[in-house]
């Protein structure tokens, strides 16, 4: 599996949206370098809320660009980083990968996959009705989210838009991404 990185996002300020840089570096056990996010332990406002002292597993937020051209067919107008992630993609099912993964990202960085993200209700505040866009329930009942996934910075490097994502794969028994 490959894909592409199509935008790089960040803010050093707390906002629902991130500005599209030219680059990104992305700093091991950290997350972006000057991304409000950054850090060892949880940044994520409702996160320290809770628990100020837990681990950061939300440093890297990614999104797959393929959710903007599904969304603007219900009538959303949404472009990189107005969702607050950090990398958006093309190419790959980002949903579909199991926690661990690994995502080579252009030359050095790489990140490990640790869950869905989980979106709050500032979607709304950004775009009315969008929440129920990117979280939604299946034939069955079980919660969808459609928002993204998080990650872990495991090597630092820098990250541009038209890098190549590789991703490889855990061993062992694959386990399904859980909101994080």
């Amino acid at each position: 599996m490959a894909g592409t990185v199509t935008a790089v996002s960040s803010n050093s300020a707390y906002s629902f949206t991130k500005p599209n840089r030219a680059g990104i570096t992305l700093l091991a056990g950290l997350g972006v370098e000057g991304d409000v996010h950054a850090g060892v332990t949880v940044k994520h406002r409702s996160r320290v809320a809770q628990d100020p002292t837990r681990p950061n597993l939300r440093q890297v937020h990614l999104l797959q660009a393929e959710l903007f051209a599904e969304l603007s067919e219900e009538g959303f107008h949404v472009a990189p980083g107005e969702l607050g992630e950090n990398i958006t993609t093309s190419g790959l099912d980002l949903l579909g990968l199991p926690v661990g993964t690994l995502l080579h990202l252009g030359n050095e960085a790489v990140v490990e996959v640790t869950g869905l993200r989980n979106p709050c209700l500032q979607i709304d505040t950004f775009q009315e009705g969008l929440l129920k866009k990117v979280v939604g329930r299946d034939e069955d009942g079980n919660i969808v989210r459609k928002a993204g996934i998080m990650s872990v910075v495991k090597a630092g490097g820098r990250v541009r838009p038209g890098d190549a994502i590789t991703v490889e794969l855990p061993d062992g028994p694959h386990r399904p991404l859980d909101r994080v």
